[in-house]
Parts: structure tokens; sequence; C-alpha cells
């Protein structure tokens, strides 16, 4: 039996109906050109302000001003080709220089001894066709921003321009590779919801610039009001009526509290979590001519866009403060992963492959299975690589994780973007309690593994922490005791309920561990006797729900219950509960799916902020 997911509308996630940023093909006319540029003399440096204040003019040197569209055009860094295409080019000359001394070893191939001049010249031409693709693709390469969207235009022969709306905003990634790091460059990564390939990479931009870009579209994104010019603070003008006064009057949600609830932290993480939101207001003096007196204060904890000297036309943003919650030693990563079933399956296999070359005398067994062992290799480095020097805090931006050893990156994960969380345990870890927590949210994917971890390995408390980051109110006054019971409980319990004994032909060691929970918040699923797993729902994030029985459960009257999230790690799911159980599981979750999204906050996170403040003002 399989139930199709409800038609619900209200079980559709705004977030992953909207459409993916749209690529379109601009005609040449819309295309600025360069030629039409206005040297710098003829560029004008003052103009004058409908209220008489002279601000500095909003279209900076090296910018393209699109006055059909309203939009300022930036380009990104010079080198960026080069950070982007340096692995390509250099694999295109290790496998040519491996074919021409492989072939002069077997006498069929070309002497370099005597062609070097023309090999040189060849390389040389290589690399000069390539600095010009890289060239050319780079002038026509550019973004703008503006109070709804993040437009980027590319393309040589096929041009391209896609629109990422700031209200489907997931995530803002800051990624430097080793290449980036070494000269000082970092790629803003912009993941939305929508289907492959539907995120939006800026870059490559300097360090500074890009994180002062990623403020700015945060701040955008959390509803703060752009305030266009270093008028914007001064009183009389026009861009400080409105929403303009609102953005420098807010103070920063407390990300730890529910709607008319106190959320039940058993670990203090709460503390963690609201200490950035009470942090020193702080005064941005006004950087404009005839300007006596500073701008209103705006608190430290409010992301926003504040007066000042324009960065590439646009406002000064504030970066929001944050508070470290969670550090992961080196160490405790290596231990992990050599306590880990990779780590053991590829010690096992390298032994077993050796002890049949001693044996054998034949060495090509050992060569046959080095792929193998190479592939099991390089995964347990890359997880090491990815997840070295983890760190994790909460600010009024939402999430930020730092890890990476020879990439670094910086994730923001707005607020309520997190579909699904699951810990998980592995046999290995249980005598220390170790807990793995993962998470899926829209357009990372499936592919994004690093990406989707919000704590690579950590005790008990220190997940529960992690959950909490995302999931601040479970809606339940003893959710320490919930979470207790869906991480190590069995069988039947006060809060669970579970597979009814005869789902032990089906599943003979971990029956006693399917089972869920409702909280008033949340939906759990436990499963899993030797590989513990514990996944999270928010009520709102459901996406839909199904059913599924085979031949021997109909036989048995149990049922498989699954919750349909978005692709990531995490697949929400419990089976061979009793089939009347799963049936009445799946109505009562859409009815508390439908009535979550009724009382959900705005996409803006910042909009309901800004309007207490303004009331109470």
């Amino acid at each position: 039996m399989h139930d199709p997911a409800p038609t619900d509308p209200a079980l559709t996630d705004p977030a992953l109906t909207d459409p993916a940023p749209t690529d379109l093909t601009p005609s040449d006319d819309a295309m600025p050109s360069d030629d039409a540029m206005p040297s710098d003399d003829a560029m004008p440096t003052d103009r004058a302000t409908p209220s008489g204040v002279v601000a500095q003019d909003a279209v900076p040197k090296g910018a393209t001003a699109d006055p059909a569209a309203g939009l300022d055009w930036r380009r990104v860094h010079p080198v960026t080709p080069l950070v982007r295409g340096w692995a390509v080019l250099v694999a295109v000359l290790v496998v040519v220089g491996q074919q021409s001394f492989g072939g002069v070893v077997s006498g069929d191939g070309l002497d370099l001894t005597r062609y070097w001049v023309q090999v040189l010249l060849g390389v040389v031409v290589l690399l000069l066709g390539a600095l010009g693709i890289s060239a050319l693709a780079w002038r026509k390469t550019s973004f703008a921003i503006d109070d709804d969207s993040v437009h980027l235009r590319t393309g040589i022969l096929f041009k391209q321009q896609r629109n990422a709306r700031l209200t489907r905003l997931q995530a803002v990634d800051l990624n430097q590779p080793l290449l980036g790091r070494l000269v000082g460059l970092a790629e803003l990564r912009l993941e939305v919801a929508g289907g492959a390939d539907s995120a939006v990479r800026i870059g490559f931009l300097r360090l500074a610039d890009a994180e002062q870009l990623r403020n700015e579209i945060l701040a955008r994104a959390a509803g703060v009001a752009r305030r266009p010019d270093a008028a914007a603070g001064v009183p009389g003008h026009p861009a400080n009526d409105g929403a303009g006064h609102a953005s420098s009057a807010g103070h920063a949600p407390s990300v730890a509290t529910g709607p008319g609830e106190a959320p039940a932290d058993p670990t203090g993480a709460d503390a963690a979590m609201v200490d950035a939101a009470t942090a020193d207001a702080v005064t941005v003096e006004a950087a404009t001519a005839g300007a006596a007196a500073s701008t209103p204060a705006t608190p430290a904890g409010t992301p926003g866009l504040v007066p000042g000297t324009p960065a590439h036309g646009l406002g000064l943003a504030v970066e929001a403060p944050e508070r470290p919650v969670l550090e992961l030693a080196p160490g405790r990563l290596v231990w992990s992963l050599v306590r880990s079933l990779p780590f053991v399956a590829f010690v096992v296999g390298v032994a077993a492959l050796v002890g049949v070359a001693i044996g054998t005398r034949d060495l090509s067994i050992a060569y046959a299975a080095l792929p193998a062992a190479l592939g099991a290799g390089g995964f347990l480095f890359s997880r090491f690589s990815g997840e070295f020097g983890f760190r994790s805090a909460i600010s009024p931006d939402g999430v930020r994780l730092r890890h990476g050893l020879l990439e670094s990156r910086a994730q923001t994960i707005p607020p309520g973007r997190v579909q699904a969380v699951q810990l998980h345990q592995g046999m290995l870890w249980r005598d220390r309690d170790w807990w793995r927590v993962e998470v899926n949210v829209a357009g990372y994917g499936v592919t994004s593994e690093s990406s989707s971890v919000l704590l690579p390995v950590g005790t008990r408390d220190e997940a529960l922490t992690a959950l909490w980051l995302v999931l601040p109110d479970l809606g339940d006054a003893h959710a320490r005791e919930v979470l207790d019971e869906a991480l190590v409980g069995s069988g039947p319990g006060e809060r669970f309920t579970t597979a009814p004994r005869r789902a032990r032909w089906l599943d003979p060691w971990a029956w006693q561990r399917q089972g869920f929970a409702v909280t008033g918040t949340a939906l759990l699923l436990r499963r899993g006797r030797f590989v513990r797993s514990t996944v999270v729902v928010p009520h709102e994030r459901t996406q839909s729900l199904g059913l599924d029985q085979g031949p021997l459960q109909r036989r048995l009257g149990v049922a498989s219950f699954a919750v349909h999230s978005t692709p990531g790690p995490v697949s929400p799911s419990v089976a061979h509960l009793d089939e009347r159980d799963a049936a009445a599981l799946i109505d009562a979750q859409a009815a508390r799916a439908r009535r979550a999204r009724e009382h959900a906050g705005p996409e803006q996170w910042m909009r309901s902020v800004l309007a207490v403040v303004g009331d109470e003002s």
C-alpha cells in the first residue's frame, strides 16, 4: 500500500515552490558596454540630494551603471578565472606530458630533446589562449543586488542572467579554496530553494569585500530596509522616513523562544543563543558633508545597512555579532574517524590484500585492489579535511559554521531554513556516547555532505546543543527526557509509540527501536539498533507524508511511515508501525503541519522584530 502525498497546499513549503534562480538571456542592447562608460574625469563625484545635503556619488570607480534596470553592476576580481581554472590547466599539461614521456620510453612518441622549442611554443600558445578566454569571461561576468534579489550575468557566446530572490535564501557560504586562501580571495555561494545547480556563485572577491557582501545580503534577506546613500541617517532626508528609520532602531530577536513559550533547554544552550542578541548598542557617525549629528543608535545585534562611505554604491552593512557555541578539537575528529566503520573496513581490507599477496607471492592482486583502497583512504581524508577546525556560533543572522583544512568554508544558515535534523551514533562510538548531527537544507542536496553537518562528532550534551541551535523550542516542558528516550530508549515508553511485537519477523534486531513521538513543535522518529538514529522534523517543515506497505507487511498488519523532506543526508522515516497507528499519524501530522504554517514567522525574520520596535517607539 502506498498512499500518495497529501495535496493540501498548506503542506507545501513556500521556500520550495518558488522557482529556482531563473536563467535569462538579455539582448545585446541591455548589456552595458565598456566603451559607453565615462572616463574618471567625466564621472560626477557629488550630487545634491532633495534635502540639500551633498552625498558621495553612488557609482564608484569600476562599477558599471545600468540605468535601464536601475542596478549597479559590479565585476568580480580579475584573477577569478585563474583561481577557478588552474586545476584544469594543470591537468591538461600533466596528461600531455605523461603521453609525451610515455611515447619516448616506448620509442613511438615525441622526442622532447629534439623538439623542445615546438613543445615550449605549444605550451605558450595554450597558456595565452586560456588567459585570453579567461579575460573575456571575466569581462562578461558581473553581479548586482537590489532589495529583492541577487543578479548574476555570465557567458561569452551564450549570455545568462540568474536572479536569486532573497526571500528564498536558504544559506550563504563563504568559500576559500587553497589557492584563494594564498591570494586572499573568497567566493560567495548563495543556496536557494530549487533543483540541481540552483546555487548562485559570486566570486572571486577580496576576502573583506566578500564578507561585506555577505553581510549586506543577509541584512536584506532578513528584511532590514536599505538606506541608499550616506544621507540616510540625516534628519529630514526622504530616505530616513518609513522603513529607513525603522532599520536604525531595531533589536535582535531572541532566537531561543517561540510564540508564547519559553524554551526548555537542558544543556544550557539557551544562554549561548541569546547572548548575541543582547550586545551593547553602537553608534555609527554619518560620513556626510554638513552632517553635524550622528545617526540613531543601531544595536550590534541587528544585521542591517548603516550610513557611511558607500561601498560599490551601497551602504555599509554591519555584521551581526555572534556567540561561539561549539568547537571540535582535531584530536577528537581523528579518533572518531579511527573508530568508524569505514576506517575499520579500510584497515581490514589492506591487511587481507597484503596477506594474500605474501601468501601467493603475486603482487598483481594488490595492484588490482589498489583503486578501492585509495578510494576508501580518500573518503577518510576528505572527511578529515572538510571537518577540520569545525566551529559553530549563533547570531541574529542564524547559525554560523566554519570548517575546512585545505578549503576554508564559512556557512550561515538563516533562522527557519533547516528542514530536518538527524542525530546518529555508530556502534564504535557508543562507549564514548558520541553523536553526529546532520541537517537537510534546501539547496545543499545530497552531494554537499560537509555542508550538511551541524556537528561532526560530539558528546550527547553537545549534540543536543547543536539541535537547539536550529530548533530552540521543542514545545515540551520535559524536552531532555523526550530526547534521551529518542536517542537511547527501546520499546514502548511514556512518549514513544513503537512497532508491535509481530514486526520482529521483519526486523528481528531493531523492531523495538522503531517508533515516533510528537511534541508541540516537532515530530521525532527513531530507529536502528547497531547504528542509532533520531530524526527531528519541525511541523512547519513537513513537505508531504507517505505510507508504504509491502505484501509481508500487509499480512502482518504493519506499515512504514515517511516524511518527504528536501534532498539531503536525512531521510525521515520509521518502519513497521501498526497500520492503525501509521494511518492515524499521517492524518494528525498533516493537521499539525497546517496549523504550524499558519503561525510560522515571516521569511524575512527581522521584519517582526522591527515591527515590534516600531510599535514600542
